[in-house]
């Protein structure tokens, strides 16, 4: 039985770079996918589901680092490649904090790429296919009165037991791995939502008033999901 080939899902907006790298993928084996901006990187990792994605940093819409986290919300074992032109160490230790497995700076060299990607993809069947544990995801988060468990879309708060929805899920981990550091509307709407910046939106404030309702001792007086005059919101609580 012939196997199925590995799909690879291309985010770059330089039309010569992505033709090229499709070309040279697509000799090697692969089945290749091209998004030219952010929403559409986005839209198709959601369609298709791709074994491997190779993302640029510096794309219209939304830029690759939030890219980079909307998938790591929900999936941390997919092979990222971050392929930019940004050198700058700062990148590079931001692409790895969110969860980047690679990194190449362009121009880059044909052969390297095509041997991270072989060795990525490897590396990717291997953790399917043993279930390998992921060190920085959470099943379960605590706060005051609050107990969230992410395996069953469930809350204990001062409702009772909640059923939480996948969307709500999702910008609480993003809460949650920013833990006491301001968030923007339009990281929120970018990361969690995968909006473009021109995007403009009620939708970030309405996910804020549930959370409060859910997990706030007195929801006119947050104390974990503040808001920021001019800023966006910052979640926070004691340890």
């Amino acid at each position: 039985m012939e196997s199925k080939k590995k799909q690879i899902l291309i985010i770059e907006d330089d039309h010569h770079i992505a033709e090229g790298l499709e070309l040279n993928l697509t000799i090697q084996g692969y089945e290749v996918m091209v998004a030219g901006d952010g929403v559409d990187g986005l839209n198709k990792w959601k369609e298709i589901g791709p074994d491997l994605v190779i993302l640029d940093i510096m794309l219209p819409g939304i830029d690759g680092l939030s890219i980079l986290q909307s998938i790591r919300l929900e999936d941390e074992r997919l092979p990222i490649l971050i392929l930019s032109a940004k050198g700058d160490p700062d990148d590079r230790i931001k692409g790895l904090a969110f969860g980047v497995d690679d990194y190449l700076a362009k121009p880059f060299n044909l052969e390297e790429l095509l041997l991270r990607v072989e060795r990525l993809l490897k590396r990717g069947q291997w953790n399917h296919e043993n279930q390998a544990p992921v060190l920085s995801s959470f099943d379960t988060y605590a706060f005051g009165e609050n107990r969230i468990d992410f395996k069953t879309n469930t809350a204990i708060c001062r409702q009772g037991e909640i059923s939480l929805t996948e969307q709500e899920s999702k910008v609480l981990k993003l809460f949650i791995a920013n833990r006491g550091q301001p968030l923007s509307r339009d990281q929120l709407l970018q990361i969690g939502w995968g909006y473009s910046r021109k995007t403009s939106t009620r939708t970030v404030d309405n996910f804020i008033v549930r959370f409060r309702k859910y997990f706030e001792p007195d929801p006119r007086n947050p104390i974990y999901f503040k808001s920021l005059r001019s800023v966006g919101y910052l979640f926070d609580h004691p340890d």
